[in-house]
């Protein structure tokens, strides 16, 4: 039978706390909190450890343990040494720009195209651009991975043969 509890312990330097279903994580880089109510398992903090427990037995109770154990430790990974995402601007046909200002990356000349492409930043993700080059970082990894496939989609090209008109903003990394 499938496992259907699991222990997560709390790394140095990070305090978890626990208030009803809502787990918050804080450490050197920032804080996280998310609501776990969804997933109808029960939660302990007990002795710097993360007890996950499914309320019966099953696969799907079972892949939701370890689906929020993963959640955590993303949590814990985030505020310890954060989570990165490496972007490339790739054009065949028109140079693309790419400038950040506030919570939006605008991509210009896209396509040839007059007007901006504009793709919104999640979170307390921050976008540094350095000529073709993107880098995202953040504390929260769903903050920086949907703020990468804003980026994406944003850039990607419509009612055109995608194997000529390859022009885009793809992930070439992730740390």
């Amino acid at each position: 039978m499938a496992n259907t509890s699991i222990t997560v312990d709390v790394p140095d330097g990070v305090q978890a706390s626990l208030d009803g279903m809502v787990l918050t994580v804080t450490g050197p880089k920032g804080k996280i909190s998310k609501d776990f109510a969804h997933s109808r398992l029960k939660m302990g903090l007990k002795d710097g450890k993360i007890t996950l427990e499914a309320p019966a037995k099953g696969k799907r109770f079972s892949a939701t343990v370890g689906t929020i154990a993963a959640h955590v430790k993303n949590m814990f990974k985030g505020v310890t040494t954060g989570h990165s995402y490496s972007m490339k601007v790739i054009y065949a046909h028109f140079p693309i720009t790419v400038k950040v200002a506030g919570k939006s990356v605008f991509i210009e000349n896209f396509m040839g195209e007059r007007s901006k492409r504009i793709a919104k930043i999640v979170g307390d993700v921050s976008v540094a651009v350095q000529g073709e080059e993107l880098t995202l970082e953040g504390v929260d990894k769903d903050d920086v991975g949907q703020t990468a496939a804003n980026i994406h989609m944003a850039a990607h090209v419509k009612k055109m043969d995608p194997r000529v008109f390859q022009d885009g903003v793809y992930v070439s990394g992730r740390a």
